[in-house]
């Protein structure tokens, strides 16, 4: 089979980002197709400077619901006769929680729409960043190889926001959380999956610190499987991809 008919077979739509101004309400809204994980390219004609910091409101519409997140603008370009104006923008480097958000919409726009084979979604819930940090890397080996699987991964940082987004579409299709996490940590996050008739087969996945007794009352609660830390970047990728084949 040709690739040329592998591409129309498998059409990927590219997504325009909309974009909304929090603070300036009944403004104009601008919209993107260029985004990646690190920024975005903005056109607009607003009075944006370099160095400004300006809130966003970042949606898919008919996809996904807006998304907060603060950027910071890097330059601006004036319009010309073959290009529009606009601003180059990146997340500042002291808002991880929104690197992540900016991650997860470029996921999104990455994959398209119509994309041939079955898609997964995985929430890692986790409120130290060096330890998301070293999952994104170990997941990012899902989508490698001959075998890579379509994996968009996302993050909550404590159980609070995991069902937030566990409530809300597209549907996940795993979730890796720590246990001991504040304003709701891991055993109570699983207990409400465990006891929402919509959540509740959702495969979980602990990656955890506690012993014995720990590992007991997460069993007991219903985790489908308990990694001990520390845990070897290849057992989780492994993990992963079993219980997530396993959804079909």
């Amino acid at each position: 089979m040709s690739e040329g008919t592998e591409k129309r077979r498998d059409p990927r739509v590219p997504l325009v980002l909309r974009i909304d101004y929090p603070e300036a309400p009944g403004a104009l809204r601008d919209a993107t197709e260029n985004l990646s994980a690190g920024g975005l390219f903005i056109r607009t004609d607003r009075p944006l400077a370099a160095g400004e910091r300006v809130p966003l409101a970042l949606s898919f519409p008919g996809l996904l619901e807006p998304v907060d997140v603060e950027v910071e603008v890097v330059r601006r370009r004036e319009a010309s006769d073959r290009e529009p104006a606009g601003v180059a923008v990146k997340i500042p480097i002291d808002r991880i929680d929104d690197r992540h958000k900016l991650a997860r919409l470029a996921e999104t726009a990455r994959s398209g729409v119509g994309a041939a084979g079955r898609r997964y979604r995985a929430l890692v819930v986790e409120d130290n960043p060096h330890v998301v940090a070293m999952y994104e890397f170990a997941l990012r080996k899902l989508r490698g190889g001959a075998d890579g699987m379509g994996v968009a991964i996302e993050y909550a940082s404590d159980g609070h926001e995991a069902m937030l987004r566990l409530e809300a579409l597209p549907k996940v299709d795993l979730v890796m959380t720590d246990l001991f996490m504040p304003v709701m940590d891991g055993f109570t996050l699983v207990e409400r999956l465990r006891g929402d008739p919509a959540l509740r087969a959702v495969p979980v996945l602990v990656i955890s610190a506690g012993g014995a007794e720990v590992r007991a009352r997460a069993e007991a609660l219903g985790v489908d499987v308990y990694l001990q830390k520390p845990v070897q970047l290849a057992d989780i990728v492994t993990t992963v991809r079993t219980l997530l084949e396993a959804r079909g």
